[in-house]
């Protein structure tokens, strides 16, 4: 096969006039290319898989299809995207105006059971950065078909006022070889050992690094510290993930907490008193759940408010690498649905 590099600049220089890329080179998607990727799944190519009542357009299994090749994905990728969309288009914010929010909300992608290893997505060293094909990709997929089908463009229908530098970048493997608990996908309603996704919009990371103590009880107390400063306290209430490094979750495993228990302790642990939310000017709540300087609260006050109402808003998962006990915040946008997707025809 003869390979001709100016065909194929030419045809990236087209796509990039056509509007459809995010910045990035595209691959062009062609016929043949796309009836690959169709041919890895049995729904119908015009089966709509997604609406977004905001902009009046639908996504279907074929489009879907088409932005998945130009996001650079293999054929065999295909069923994580359609399963990584599906589980996005069941969290209410994803499904609604979450992707015109001025924060930039990233979609956060977790890849659960044998076709992490299948298909070579990383779940180990510097799963939150770059280097992984399937990662990268199968997260590009996604900002795609938002790009393209939904037309959602920056400074057009996005209306992100900074946004996130990991917007369509933030997809990882479940570390479940090394962590001590339960896959996410079995916490989300999957049997052991499906291949399955979960997904959530994130306003943003944060990262934790507590390697100097092996009680379990400090590392949870920077974890909840991290997950309560005020800039971050927008309602009434807030939703933050937590994805555990390796070393961390041990810990805690060690010391006897579930999945379960963190998330209870963190429920209870998380928040602020009234004297710090007086100080940041975020003591009052209005009937829209939104916070306001209220003017009125003692600046001695320590009444203690918590800000997660449920396990729900605090899911937790591991990941990454076992040299360095670092573990990240991921700041929820809206309420997870708390539900996995199987992957089509994997176990």
């Amino acid at each position: 096969m003869t390979l001709d590099p100016d065909n194929a600049q030419a045809a990236i220089e087209y796509c990039y006039d056509q509007g459809w890329s995010d910045g990035l080179p595209v691959v062009p998607a062609s016929r043949p290319l796309v009836d690959a990727f169709l041919a890895q799944t049995r729904r119908s190519p015009k089966e709509v898989i997604g609406r977004n009542k905001q902009v009046d357009r639908e996504c279907t299994v074929e489009l879907a299809a088409i932005n998945a090749a130009m996001a650079g994905c293999r054929p065999e990728y295909f069923p994580v995207v359609l399963a990584a969309w599906e589980a996005l288009m069941r969290d209410r914010a994803a499904g609604g105006g979450g992707w015109q929010s001025t924060s930039g909300p990233a979609p956060l992608i977790v890849v659960n059971g044998p076709v992490r290893t299948r298909l070579g997505f990383n779940c180990g060293g510097g799963v939150f950065g770059p280097g992984y094909r399937p990662n990268a990709t199968v997260a590009r997929a996604i900002g795609l078909i938002v790009r393209n089908v939904y037309g959602i463009l920056p400074g057009v229908l996005e209306q992100a006022t900074q946004g996130l530098p990991g917007r369509w970048s933030i997809c990882l493997g479940e570390n479940e070889e090394e962590s001590p608990w339960p896959p996410l996908a079995v916490a989300a309603g999957q049997p052991e050992g499906t291949s399955a996704v979960s997904a959530m919009l994130l306003r943003t990371c944060e990262f934790v690094d507590n390697r100097h103590t092996q009680d379990p009880e400090q590392v949870l107390w920077d974890i909840a510290d991290t997950i309560s400063r005020t800039g971050s306290l927008i309602f009434r209430d807030t939703s933050a993930g937590v994805v555990f490094g390796p070393e961390h979750a041990q810990l805690l495993g060690k010391s006897g907490f579930s999945r379960e228990d963190v998330q209870a302790w963190l429920v209870e642990h998380c928040g602020r008193t009234r004297a710090q939310l007086r100080r940041a000017g975020k003591d009052g709540v209005g009937e829209n759940g939104v916070r306001f300087a209220d003017g009125t609260t003692d600046p001695d006050d320590e009444t203690f408010e918590p800000i997660l109402p449920s396990p729900q808003h605090v899911p937790v998962m591991v990941a990454g690498s076992r040299n360095a006990a670092m573990s990240m915040v991921v700041r929820v946008f809206g309420l997870w649905s708390g539900q996995a997707v199987p992957v089509e025809g994997v176990r």
